[in-house]
């Protein structure tokens, strides 16, 4: 049994990821961790996750728990993320990280503290995202630049960071796959009298409302056609599995900076 601490445990994403490693036949949880002055602290984690009792208290203290585990999966914050990744590094354990809306600075730390250990991080972990990511780049190729790109996402109105951390991803791989620069030709919203789009404009567009777990939509849009490609997550249990599937497949890597691509072997 693999044994995995979960940062970010009273999350959305942290009670679901307590809750399947309990089905785990892979998997069990020997910590779990929560920002300090958090009101669960000292809580049982099973019983935070609303799935029984599970003997693991949550505590403020990632360190303290590390000898006792081999990866730590972590959906919680920037800032946090890089205080459990330099944990995570003195003590060389692995780690999966599904956190978003890291800055520049903040997303450099990462890659650097990467290095050292075994790590995976994906702004999405969806195995259907992932695949997607692998279409859409053989898609823009051929279409090239005849073809207009626009990407739309959708998700609750408690979502923070904007856009997501995966449409962000989609207009990387999209930029990447036309020869593009996506720092000069995105463009992230529109208003009053623009005029005309440009040619090699790549839009990314947000929407936040209600309850929405993450919709996804690429749309190539053409003259006298339009194709779009669609991910609607109905579930995050969708995304909390795929963390877990990247938590077995990191701990018997060598060092290094991974992403679900390299998980699910679509490189």
């Amino acid at each position: 049994m693999i044994k995995v601490i979960v940062a970010g445990a009273a999350g959305r994403m942290g009670c679901r990821l307590v809750a399947l490693i309990r089905d785990s036949t892979a998997l069990t949880l020997s910590g779990a961790v929560e920002g300090k002055g958090h009101h669960v602290l000292g809580e049982d984690a099973g019983e935070t996750a609303g799935c029984g009792r599970s003997g693991v208290p949550i505590t403020d203290d990632l360190s303290a728990l590390l000898d006792r585990a081999e990866v730590v999966i972590d959906f919680s914050s920037p800032a946090a993320t890089l205080e459990h990744l330099r944990a995570v590094v003195q003590h060389r354990r692995a780690m999966v990280i599904g956190t978003t809306g890291f800055e520049g600075a903040q997303l450099e730390e990462l890659k650097s503290l990467a290095k050292h250990v075994p790590c995976v991080f994906s702004p999405n972990m969806s195995v259907g995202v992932n695949l997607i990511y692998k279409v859409i780049s053989e898609m823009a190729k051929t279409l090239g630049d005849e073809y207009d790109i626009e990407v739309i996402e959708a998700h609750h109105r408690l979502k923070k960071d904007a856009p997501s951390g995966t449409a962000l991803k989609i207009a990387e791989v999209l930029a990447r796959a036309v020869n593009r620069d996506l720092n000069q030709v995105g463009v992230y919203a529109r208003k009053g009298l623009i005029g005309e789009r440009k040619q090699k404009e790549i839009g990314i567009q947000t929407i936040r409302a209600g309850d929405i777990v993450g919709d996804h939509t690429i749309l190539f849009g053409g003259m006298g056609e339009r194709i779009e490609v669609t991910h609607r997550a109905s579930s995050r249990d969708t995304f909390a599995r795929g963390a877990l599937r990247a938590a077995r497949w990191v701990v018997r890597q060598p060092h290094g900076l991974y992403d679900m691509m390299d998980v699910l072997g679509l490189r």
